[in-house]
């Protein structure tokens, strides 16, 4: 069954403490709607794009790393969610539930997976 990234988009300049008890207790309850419907794989929030750090690799192989996200945006990543559904539509529906609890903006992307490194390019060892 395909797996999907439902991210969830805050401002830049989002503070915390906005973050009422009943938000938090409707993302608990989506939380819980989505462990009980055998769709939730992995979920959690993450630290704010300020404390990103990037990386890119430079012509002489080196790796540079530099403070702050990849891109400039007005907004960043607040959390994520990994989900198993049946398809896009199926995703789409958790996550318009993720949209309103979080009263954020949102994406989602299906995950891809690819044959593991041990395995060459036909699947086989």
């Amino acid at each position: 069954m395909p797996q999907y990234l439902v991210a969830s988009y805050l401002p830049d300049n989002f503070d915390p403490s906005t973050v009422t008890e009943a938000m938090m207790e409707e993302i608990h309850a989506l939380n819980r709607e989505l462990i009980a419907a055998g769709a939730r794989k992995f979920a959690c929030g993450i630290s704010p794009a300020a404390n990103a750090k990037t990386l890119r690799k430079q012509p002489d192989g080196r790796v540079l790393v530099t403070d702050g996200p990849y891109t400039e945006t007005k907004e960043h990543m607040g959390g994520f969610w990994i989900l198993e559904a049946a398809d896009l539509d199926e995703a789409l529906a958790w996550a318009k539930k993720a949209a309103s609890a979080c009263e954020a903006p949102g994406e989602v992307r299906e995950l891809l997976f690819y044959p593991a490194p041990e395995k060459g390019p036909g699947g086989s060892k």
